[in-house]
């Protein structure tokens, strides 16, 4: 039994492939961890929705132009960020409605660009991901656009969150919320790019909500937030790969559903949020009354 569990903790290591998948998820994982805890206190999961479909049709137009396909999607979202802002500010429609309207329309243009495009590379890799698919320029990419990601959401993590927190006192000190929300918005469509190797545009949305959310659960403080997502999100990663190498099955939606039993551990048994906690504090409290 030990010997087979050291061969399944080793095994993967053997193959360059394996490795360079390990890399990509825990480095995805980790970036859109840290982002997500501005995307949940924010109340942004549709616009991380949005622009996570909104980049296909880009991949699609960058494989057509044998440009990289980091190109194209950073592209697409960006004009997807800036379509949704100029029909918001120009109509009496919510938010929520825009991109609603916006990353459905993009999107479906990406599965009509994708239908009939000649290609003897399977883009519906780009839908679902293909981890195991990671090459060694996929890698440098994926690696130089996290790090800048990274480097400007750990420089500007203080203005960030006053801007999630409180926008007015932000403006008060001499913030500009507008920018500091172009900025967020900006990093968002990186982060997308970086995770759309690991998990493709169908399930990044889901790395970029799960770990700030399962984090809200556990801690009121943001400081902690920023170290918990994260930290839960590559755990997740490393797991998600180690049981689809086990059972042979796609290692993306794998890294996806490890987060989301991570979520549901969590809202089930945190201490004072859990439902589990919550049901035996209640009950708890009922015995003492009736002892009283």
């Amino acid at each position: 039994m030990i010997e087979s569990l050291l061969e399944l903790a080793t095994s993967p290591w053997a193959y360059g492939f394996m490795q360079r998948a390990f890399v990509v998820a825990v480095v995805a994982a980790v970036v859109c961890g840290l982002l997500s805890c501005w995307l949940v206190l924010i109340g942004w999961s549709l616009m991380g929705d949005a622009v996570s479909h909104a980049v296909l049709p880009g991949v699609v137009l960058a494989y057509l132009l044998a440009a990289p396909f980091a190109a194209g999607a950073l592209v697409f979202g960006l004009l997807a960020v800036a379509l949704i802002g100029a029909v918001r500010e120009r109509s009496v429609l919510k938010e929520d409605a825009v991109i609603g309207v916006v990353f459905t329309v993009l999107f479906a243009l990406g599965l009509l660009l994708v239908s009939v495009v000649p290609s003897q590379t399977d883009l519906g890799h780009i839908l679902f991901g293909n981890l195991l698919g990671v090459g060694p320029a996929d890698l440098v990419q994926v690696l130089v656009l996290a790090a800048g990601t990274l480097a400007v959401l750990v420089a500007k993590r203080r203005d960030l969150t006053l801007y999630a927190f409180d926008p007015t006192h932000a403006r008060a000190i001499g913030l500009s919320p507008r920018r500091l929300s172009a900025l967020l918005l900006f990093l968002l469509a990186l982060t997308v790019v970086v995770a759309l190797q690991a998990v493709g545009v169908v399930l990044v949305v889901a790395m970029l909500i799960i770990p700030g959310a399962t984090a809200r659960l556990l801690t009121d403080r943001i400081s902690r937030m920023l170290v918990i997502a994260p930290v839960l999100a590559a755990t997740c990663a490393v797991v998600g790969i180690y049981a689809s190498y086990a059972a042979d099955t796609a290692s993306g939606p794998m890294v996806v559903l490890a987060q989301g039993a991570a979520f549901a551990a969590v809202h089930l048994f945190a201490p004072r949020r859990g439902v589990v906690w919550q049901a035996r504090h209640r009950r708890n409290g009922r015995r003492r009354t009736a002892v009283a």
